[in-house]
């Protein structure tokens, strides 16, 4: 896609437009890492409902960010599926499909890590813009992204305690293993902190492009 300036409404259409592809696919993750890895945290000695309830719930809440975009999408006359969009995420489903730690690591806790570092920005380009309606929805979204990295990372914890295995250690392998390409930087380092997600588990993945 080209690079639009918001401040015209066809720019504000294509950040929203690409907004709504990401909630649009984090309803489906959701839903399949409780289906997918169910069995997983059940086989594991862990609370499956509980797992299951906490995946569903995010899911809802991807769903309900997915219809404000799509709202604010259609105060702007356009819709959801006017212009193209990427399938990174579902790559990086696919990558993980096999392995329920494999698929915490990469889906929350960096790609909707990633939501935490770079949304703050576009709110603040868009009040300035004047658009104060879609700053607000993504100022919802951004709120909510800190609960589902937190919840990506309190069961990504569980599960590495169940097989023995240092979260750390084994957060860096994955991401390395199974994520195409490095954390990019400049990190939220508040926003990941709230969320429970520390520093010195991400910054040397991003150390690695210098290397």
């Amino acid at each position: 896609m080209p690079r639009r300036r918001l401040s015209s409404a066809a720019g504000r259409v294509a950040l929203l437009h690409a907004v709504a592809h990401i909630e649009f696919n984090a309803i489906d993750l959701a839903f399949d890492m409780a289906a997918r890895f169910a069995p997983a945290i059940d086989a594991a000695d862990l609370d499956a409902d509980r797992f299951v309830a906490d995946w569903i719930g995010v899911g809802a809440d991807e769903a309900r960010h997915f219809d404000l975009v799509c709202d604010r999408l259609k105060a702007l006359g356009a819709a959801y599926g006017d212009l193209p969009a990427h399938g990174g995420l579902w790559e990086a489903a696919d990558a993980t499909a096999d392995d329920a730690l494999a698929r915490l690591a990469v889906a929350p806790m960096v790609l909707e890590a990633r939501g935490l570092d770079v949304t703050p920005d576009m709110i603040a380009k868009l009040k300035a813009v004047g658009d104060d309606e879609s700053a607000g929805v993504l100022q919802v979204i951004y709120r909510d992204e800190i609960g589902h990295v937190a919840t990506g990372r309190r069961w990504f914890d569980a599960l590495c305690a169940a097989r023995g295995s240092d979260p750390e250690t084994t957060f860096k392998r994955l991401v390395r293993a199974r994520f195409r390409g490095l954390l990019k930087p400049p990190f939220n380092t508040e926003a990941r902190a709230a969320a429970g997600l520390p520093e010195r588990y991400y910054a040397p993945l991003a150390g690695d492009a210098g290397a």
